[in-house]
């Protein structure tokens, strides 16, 4: 188990309570608009976020662009930027600079992100997606599910970080395959740590099984949103965001 794990905030779903109402709304903030998800993240950061993460979709279906630039604007902390493969967001990213980009696979009729890229099959087009990140001085992870061939693939594009998928096990955690799931993660931490991969980990992740996922072997960040963002709307955003990570690591 790692001796400390970094916790990235993902404000998506605060900007999905905003489209909710506002979408057909030209501004993204100020006035009767709300809430904001830029203040989110300063909240966050100010409870103890290491980072903020936020995913641009193709289909702007929470976040919106001015959100993206605000973000580079206003954090004080690290930008994790979430990304398709696509012309539009290469360009984006690297447009806006954020510390680390993370590589998601991405359909227009998912409510949210069902599985991990497929590395190991598109090897040749997200290659050239690390390898224009990497000119532009930007660190890559790739958002992969727990299995040997897309490790491998990740090892061998030279990306910095694999987010390893927890979203199956985080589904099976009340049912007889919670343990196979989990013993999927942890192999695969090893195996990405053992090739040279920074392990970190994301999707499904809660104020409950947090205390098995926290020990997985060589976690470095876990990418935490929904569960952050329910959680504050009883207890506030610092106090949830203190609490996770506190729950990280063992209190």
């Amino acid at each position: 188990m790692a001796s400390h794990i970094f916790l990235g905030v993902n404000i998506d779903h605060c900007a999905t309570v905003r489209e909710a109402r506002y979408r057909e709304n030209p501004q993204t903030c100020g006035q009767f608009i709300e809430p904001d998800p830029v203040t989110f993240a300063l909240f966050a950061e100010q409870a103890g976020a290491d980072g903020i993460t936020v995913h641009l979709r193709q289909d702007r279906r929470h976040m919106q662009d001015r959100d993206i630039y605000r973000l580079r604007e206003s954090i004080a902390t690290r930008l994790n930027f979430e990304m398709a493969c696509t012309a539009e967001m290469v360009a984006f990213a690297s447009e806006i600079l954020p510390e680390t980009v993370c590589l998601v696979p991405e359909t227009s009729d998912e409510v949210t992100t069902e599985g991990g890229l497929d590395v190991a099959g598109q090897f040749d087009r997200v290659r050239g997606v690390v390898e224009t990140m990497h000119e532009k001085g930007i660190q890559v992870s790739l958002f992969i599910d727990p299995e040997p061939q897309q490790i491998e693939a990740a090892a061998k594009l030279k990306a910095e970080f694999v987010e390893l998928h927890t979203g199956t096990y985080a589904k099976n955690y009340y049912t007889d395959s919670r343990q196979k799931e989990f013993e999927k993660l942890r192999k695969s931490s090893e195996l990405a740590h053992q090739s040279g991969l920074i392990v970190n980990a994301g999707h499904g992740i809660n104020y409950i099984n947090i205390a098995e996922i926290r020990r997985l072997p060589w976690l470095h960040e876990l990418n935490i949103g929904h569960s952050i963002i329910s959680r504050a709307l009883f207890t506030g955003v610092k106090e949830a965001v203190r609490e996770m990570k506190a729950r990280m690591h063992g209190a």
